[in-house]
């Protein structure tokens, strides 16, 4: 009866270390992979671009050279998260500017909504249309959705270099803007 309590017991032991081993292993792997995401982009030559914005107008990266881009993805045309987003961009606009600073929201939505997103929220910053998924496919933020694709909800900071020096790789909408906006503060103060 001893000797099986004392079995029950080690089995006990080991099947608890096993599992706290595993958890550890699982938390250590969702880490990493979030650490290597943010290296994999961070002191990279930004990939160059060229994209009509809302009203038709191309933009390249290479016309930006000596601001710093905020290039922002984001994953449908008015839908609330991305209408949230957008207006704490706006919102803070005129502070990007202030700070040598522009903003480029990017999907995958085509010219046409973008001016009706556009119109409707009185943007005063460019959206580009990546409808060929090209840029974002560079980025690797495409998300397959069985016949449809979108834009994950990521941002990169560009230096004015043309270097990216940030991967925003999870997003809050409400408060994105803002942490974005105090990020090129600090890197312009280095």
């Amino acid at each position: 009866m001893k000797r099986l309590k004392l079995l029950s017991i080690g089995l006990l032991s080991i099947s608890t270390l096993y599992t706290f081993n595993t958890v550890s292993h699982a938390e250590n792997t969702i880490f990493s992979k979030f650490d290597s995401n943010q290296k994999e982009w961070v002191g990279k030559p930004a990939p160059s671009f060229k994209l009509q914005d809302q009203s038709s107008k191309w933009h390249e990266l290479s016309q930006y050279k000596g601001k710093w881009v905020v290039l922002y993805f984001y994953p449908k045309d008015n839908s609330p998260g991305c209408t949230q987003e957008a207006n704490q961009f706006k919102a803070l606009y005129p502070q990007f500017i202030k700070n040598n600073a522009v903003v480029l929201g990017v999907s995958l939505d085509d010219v046409k909504s973008h001016q009706q997103f556009s119109d409707k929220l009185g943007l005063n910053f460019p959206i580009l249309a990546d409808n060929n998924h090209k840029l974002a496919e560079q980025l690797g933020i495409v998300r397959n959705l069985g016949i449809a694709k979108i834009a994950k909800r990521e941002t990169f900071l560009i230096d004015p270099q043309s270097t990216i020096v940030y991967h925003y790789s999870s997003v809050n909408t409400q408060t994105h803007a803002g942490q974005v906006l105090a990020d090129i503060q600090k890197f312009t103060k280095k």
